[in-house]
């Protein structure tokens, strides 16, 4: 950790374009069989599952990034595959 922390970096503001995904969002997907689940993308030390809080490096974060309210999300696990729509995206908790 010590090692790390000369090269964090605290990310307080908003992005500019708060109507994509991006570091800190909350995303709110709403998945094929109608469920909504609501995940924020933080960083690798930051993953919290009782939270929701998801790793930047995760392939779901990985498929959100950039993307916009309406976008289908798919994911592949373990040869499966999930669809998921983008519902909502806030950045205020």
């Amino acid at each position: 950790m010590q090692k790390r922390l000369p090269s964090l970096n605290i990310v307080s503001a908003k992005p500019d374009d708060i109507s994509k995904i991006y570091f800190g969002a909350w995303v709110t997907l709403e998945n094929e069989t109608g469920d909504e689940l609501t995940y924020r993308i933080v960083g690798g030390d930051e993953i919290d599952p009782k939270l929701n809080y998801i790793s930047l490096d995760s392939p779901l974060a990985k498929a959100l990034l950039k993307k916009s309210v309406d976008d289908e999300v798919v994911i592949m696990v373990a040869e499966r595959q999930f669809r998921s729509y983008i519902i909502d995206i806030q950045y205020e908790n």
